[in-house]
């Protein structure tokens, strides 16, 4: 069975290229982004690695922890990097997990428990690995988007994904459609109007059910 939102996420023993570590333990009390891809030294994954390397301050900012994996080794990755920061100009400080027997892949249902690397492979033989996990201090699943191969991954999205996940964490507030930092939020229902205005103090009343107030 595939994680769900508000699932706790394995707590593996990750093998990387910055060496090998409890993933529970690594992310501490921090956010923590695990982000997935097919097979190294690819088009595609080379430009979204470095997206996430050139974002290393705002990733900082937020108080979140990245990680990638690719199903190959850790000298690949260690190869592969070089790569990554000559294209992006940016350090990739982050570690990479060598998921070269497929248990984490499988873990986080990125692939089916029978599945397996064959000689010769290319990266349509994991092509399912290729997904974004966004998980909250208290390790729990918080967000997951997956992407095929030919489009590349927006990690504005998963930024701004990022602060709506810890604008509304433990509190009773969404955020509305394309909401970016700074806009207002939303009220959850499980206040009433009375409630809404002392926890938040005035709101708009756009509809019955739609109270919005600043954040």
């Amino acid at each position: 069975m595939g994680l769900r939102i508000n699932d706790t996420v394995p707590n593996l023993t990750l093998k990387t290229d910055q060496g090998e570590f409890a993933f529970h333990e690594w992310i501490g009390d921090s956010w923590a982004i695990l982000f997935s891809h097919p097979k190294d030294f690819t088009p595609v994954c080379t430009t979204e690695f470095g997206a996430v390397a050139q974002l290393a301050d705002e990733w900082e900012k937020r108080g979140v922890k990245v990680i990638g994996l690719s199903v190959d080794g850790v000298e690949e990755h260690k190869a592969w990097k070089g790569d990554i920061e000559s294209y992006s100009g940016a350090k990739a400080s982050f570690p990479i997990i060598a998921d070269e027997d497929l248990e984490v892949s499988k873990a986080f249902d990125m692939l089916p428990a029978d599945a397996y690397l064959p000689d010769g492979r290319t990266a349509a033989d994991s092509a399912s690995v290729r997904s974004v996990f966004i998980i909250a201090p208290n390790k729990k699943l918080q967000l997951s988007m997956t992407y095929p191969m030919s489009v590349g991954r927006n990690f504005a999205e998963v930024l701004r994904a990022v602060d709506g996940l810890q604008k509304t964490y433990g509190v009773p507030l969404a955020t509305p459609a394309n909401w970016t930092e700074g806009q207002d939020v939303i009220i959850a229902l499980s206040l009433n109007d009375e409630q809404a205005k002392e926890k938040f103090g005035a709101f708009e009343q756009k509809l019955p059910y739609l109270r919005t107030t600043k954040a």
